[in-house]
Formats: structure tokens, sequence, C-alpha cells
């Protein structure tokens, strides 16, 4: 296994392209009380450059998200009586799914029984690539093996707790003590999988390559900020970057709008918004940075 140290270059746009040249993003996200996660997600989709997304939401939900996204889409689906995504909805989501580029699964969808199923059906189902995050991770944990029936490439975003449930071990330290043979370990005959192991210097790892994230602080331990990164993550796939550098870019740049944004308001005070709401500058400074 091969350290990158490179990062990717950002892709210019042509003068005469559209939206449809930057990917159309489908977000399978949210439940009751956790709508933030899904506009999250969704909006720093867009932020990050996606051309086109769109969120789908339990239906009793979505007067709520769309009133706080302006500049992204709903898709209402059918929910359980706790408004979580039902399996009722599997044909609808794959139906959809075939007018977009990437899905990405996961921020705030809960860990109900039915939803957990549904996520699972998506993985074996779906014939596009997937950014699987949050309750999507959580819902592998009793099913990994479902990994290997994946029909395309598959970026999973673990924080360590959810890495640890993963890989069946009792406590984050496991993980921590030993991150990348961790990530090597849960990586081995998935040839189509590229891990994200967040955290301080978050690992980007597949089974050829791995980088190590040196942009970040301390104050982005907080709610959302997850989010923002899967999203992110999912536009860079969209925009046609290999998933390794996808993910590569996406932690580097996420790190980087974090950076900024503490600079604001310091590592007590920072909250999820604050790092969507610094990445403009935070693209600004990496093409500035790359000579681009």
């Amino acid at each position: 296994m091969v350290e990158v140290k490179a990062l990717p270059d950002i892709f210019p746009r042509k003068p005469d392209s559209h939206k449809g040249d930057y990917g159309r993003v489908l977000v399978l996200a949210g439940s009751c009380g956790m709508t933030g996660a899904a506009c999250l997600c969704s909006s720093a989709a867009l932020r990050a450059g996606a051309g086109l997304v769109t969120l789908g939401i339990p239906e009793s939900l979505q007067g709520i998200v769309a009133s706080k996204l302006t500049c992204v889409m709903t898709h209402p689906l059918p929910e359980t009586h706790l408004k979580t995504l039902s399996e009722l909805g599997r044909q609808d989501i794959l139906d959809f799914s075939q007018q977009f580029d990437v899905v990405a699964i996961g921020p705030g969808l809960s860990q109900y029984l039915e939803t957990k199923r549904l996520v699972l059906w998506l993985l074996q189902s779906l014939d596009c690539p997937i950014v699987l995050d949050a309750d999507g991770i959580n819902a592998l944990a009793d099913s990994p093996g479902v990994l290997h029936q994946v029909k395309k490439q598959i970026i999973l975003t673990p924080h360590p707790g959810e890495m640890a449930r993963l890989m069946g071990v009792s406590s984050t330290q496991e993980i921590q003590s030993k991150r990348l043979e961790t990530c090597r370990i849960f990586l081995r005959g998935m040839d189509r999988a590229t891990l994200v192991l967040k955290g301080h210097q978050t690992l980007v790892v597949n089974e050829e390559r791995f980088y190590v994230n040196k942009t970040g602080n301390p104050g982005m331990a907080t709610a959302g900020a997850g989010d923002v990164l899967a999203g992110m993550i999912a536009a860079f796939i969209g925009q046609k970057y290999a998933p390794f550098e996808a993910a590569q870019l996406g932690v580097y740049i996420h790190g980087l709008a974090g950076d900024i944004a503490v600079r604001e308001t310091g590592e007590m005070s920072l909250i999820a918004t604050d790092i969507l709401d610094a990445l403009p500058k935070a693209f600004l400074v990496y093409r500035k940075t790359m000579g681009l």
C-alpha cells in the first residue's frame, strides 16, 4: 500500500458548460428530529460544485426541508410511522436514482429496523456510485457482507465509533490505536470500496493507496460536520473524480473550511454551518495554493 501526498487539481469549468455537466446528486437522508443532517449534506453538495442536488426525504418532512433549502430540490418518499424512510419506497428510489450520477445515503436516517433494511437493499440494488455515511453505515453493522454485493464504487465515511461497530469491536480505543491497520483489514477483498476514517488526521484508504489529511481542528468535533463532508464527497463523485481523489479532495477542503471558520468563531463555538459557510473561501484558497 502506497502513501499518497499530492492533492488533486480542481477541474476547470468550460465557458459553454451547463449544470448537467457537474453532476446530479441524490441525497437520501433525514427523519423526524434529524432534518438538519439532511439539509447540511444537501447544501454541502451544492457548495462543493454539484450541478443539481435532490433530497429524498420522508414525505411528512418535505415541507420542513423545502422551507430551509432554496437551491436543493426535494423528493417525498414513503415513510414509517416514526417518520423515517420506509421499505415501501424501494422501487420509487430505484427508479428515481437512474437520473443521478451518485447517491449519498445516511445522514439523519435513524436506526429504525425497517429503514436499516431499506439501506441494505439499496446497497445491493443501486446501479450508481454510493457515498455511505452515519446511519447508512450503522445499518451495515450486523451485515457487513452486503458490501461485497454493491454494483459500483462505494465510499464509506465512518467516525471511530461507527468503525468500531463495523469491525465488531467493543471500543473506539482499539480503532484509534491502529487506524491504518484497521482500514487495511476492513478493505481486504473489497476493490470497489474506499474508506474515509474520520478524526484527527482523517485517513482515506483503498486497497492500493492511503492518504493522511493534515487540515482541520478540534472545533470540528461538532454535530453535522460529517454530514457536510458526505455531501462534498458526493459532489466530487458527480463531477467525475475517481472515488479516492473525491474523498481526498473532500477531507482536505472540508478541513480547510474548518480552519478558515475557526479564525472567526474559535474552537468552542464552531458549528457545522460555519464550515458550510466557509466552503467558498476554502475553494478559493485551495485554487490559489495549487496555482490554479
